[in-house]
Formats: structure tokens, C-alpha cells, sequence
């Protein structure tokens, strides 16, 4: 059946707002200080439905909370905060920095914009500034400057910055994985495997069927899945659905039986299960909070 799901994803409130996305722009660029002033230095843990914000802590220190792990940030650093995960910061009041909050549409666009392993902005990462901190300094201040600045062309410069900046995560990201590392065929094959979950995470195939079209076994998969990315190959498709079965619930009004039929399970009770393992939940109790 063709529930027609996802078609129109709508953009929810920034923390603190008392009303929707008031801006045509798919970006939302504000200092941290701006937000976070008003709340006390604290903003509280959240979720953005399908907003993905990238958080440069340019100065002072932040305690950052993304799914109950809690990563304190005390220099030059960027912080990429996924949608759909519970989030919260608490800032010294010297705190200095940047926040960009990307909406769907532009979040989609980059990631097929971007040579990467994997879709970066939907895993929490957090990068130390380092030796590009004057690099980052101008980059998220002129980004800022231009939000702020009404100007011919705005669009195509707003998405050329933040472009250059999720390059710059991507970069960071590429460096880690191959540190210590001899670079061999397992990153192609991670990034043909990711692609390849994307087109077919609805069919529930084995990774058996998965490795065979990368040419490699499924224990081969599996090894280089854990070596770099930390899980096993059955543990990024089983995410890949949950992500799924998340912006369905939030986005649709699709009931729990249609959801599990969209993402190809064979039955509802089989669906919630996998939901509730995953999550600790069940997706009506996900959906309601």
C-alpha cells in the first residue's frame, strides 16, 4: 500500500519559541549567547523534530547532553546535534559562539551533496576547533552577518557557508576514521554498504544479500562496519528504520499497523517490539511524548 508519507515535512519550533519557523530561509543562524541568556545559561533537554543544529562553542565552556551522555566542551570546539535526539547545554556565562540550526530540506541537500562515509549530520559528533579555529572564527561570523543581512543572493551565499562548514565536519569526521589506520578497501565498501541501506532498508534483506552485492562476506561486513563505525552491519540498518519509523510517527498520522507495513515488517506486533527494543518504548508512547 502507498500511505504517500513524508511528502510535506513540516519544520517545529526552535527551543524557547512560542510559535512555528517564521522565516522562508532553511537556516536559522543566532549567537549562544542570544538563546541561552534568556533560559539562564541552561537550555533544557529537548528534541527538534528534523532540525539538525551544528554549534560552535567559540569561547568559555558547555556541558552538552545528547541522549543521556553528557561531553564537556572546554575549548574552540564544533557540536553536531542529529534531529530526533534529546538534547540539552548548560553554558558558563563567558560563552561565546555560534548556533546554526539547519531545517529538513537543507539538511537532505546536504547530505547528498557531501563525499562522506556517512550522513553526518543525522550522528551526534563533536570536533575540536584545533589549528582552523581563525578558519571558523570568520567562517560562522560571516554566516552569521549575512542571516542577519538582507542582500542580493542571500540564499546562494547562506548555503555556500554552511556548505563549507559541514565540509569541514565531514573533513574532521574522515580524519578520525582513518587515524592510526592504513586506508584500505573497508571505507569504500562502508560507504557502498550505507548506500545501499538507504535504497533498500525496507526490504529487510540479511546482510548476507547485503555483503554479496558488495562483493565481500557478510563477516568481512561486519568487521569493517565495527572498525569503523563502532557497530555491526544488522545495528546501522536497524537505526536506518528506527529513523524511519520515528519521522513517520511524528510527521504522519499514519497508525502503528501502517507504519509497520511502510517500513516492511510483516506484522504490527513485530514492529512494535523492534520499536520498544531499540527504544525502550513503544511507538504510541513515542508518538504521545
Amino acid at each position: 500500500m502507498d500511505y504517500s508519507p513524508l511528502k510535506n515535512i513540516p519544520v517545529f519550533k526552535l527551543y524557547g519559541e512560542g510559535h512555528d519557523w517564521h522565516t522562508p530561509d532553511l537556516l536559522h543562524c543566532e549567537s549562544i549567547p542570544a538563546r541561552s541568556r534568556l533560559h539562564d545559561w541552561e537550555i533544557r533537554e529537548h528534541r527538534h523534530a528534523d532540525l539538525a543544529q551544528i554549534l560552535y562553542v567559540q569561547k568559555g565552556s558547555a556541558i552538552i547532553a545528547i541522549e543521556g551522555e553528557h561531553t564537556e566542551i572546554a575549548k574552540p570546539s564544533i557540536q553536531v546535534v542529529p534531529p530526533l535526539c534529546v538534547h540539552g547545554f548548560r553554558f558558563s556565562h563567558d560563552i561565546d559562539g555560534f548556533v546554526i540550526t539547519l531545517a529538513a530540506p537543507l539538511v537532505d541537500w546536504l547530505q547528498e551533496q557531501i563525499d562522506a562515509q556517512r550522513p553526518i549530520l543525522q550522528y551526534p559528533a563533536c570536533h575540536p576547533a584545533g589549528k582552523d579555529r581563525a578558519y571558523l572564527d570568520t567562517l560562522c561570523r560571516t554566516l552569521d552577518l549575512e542571516y542577519a543581512t538582507p542582500a542580493p543572493s542571500r540564499d546562494l551565499l547562506l548555503r555556500s557557508l554552511v556548505s563549507a562548514l559541514v565540509v569541514w565536519v565531514a573533513r574532521q569526521e574522515a580524519r578520525q576514521a582513518s587515524a592510526g589506520e592504513r586506508r584500505d578497501r573497508g571505507q569504500s565498501h562502508l560507504q557502498a554498504f550505507s548506500k545501499l541501506v538507504e535504497k533498500h532498508y525496507r526490504e529487510h534483506l540479511a546482510i548476507a544479500d547485503y555483503a554479496a552485492q558488495l562483493g565481500i562476506t557478510a563477516v568481512h561486513l561486519n568487521a569493517v562496519c565495527q572498525r569503523l563505525v563502532g557497530q555491526n552491519a544488522l545495528s546501522i540498518v536497524h537505526q536506518r528504520l528506527l529513523l524511519e519509523a520515528k519521522r513517520n510517527l511524528v510527521y504522519t498520522t499514519l497508525n502503528v499497523s501502517q507504519i509497520a507495513d511502510l517500513l516492511g515488517f510483516s506484522e504490527p506486533a513485530y514492529f512494535t517490539r523492534f520499536f520498544k527494543r531499540l527504544t525502550g518504548g513503544t511507538p504510541n508512547t513515542f508518538r504521545k511524548r
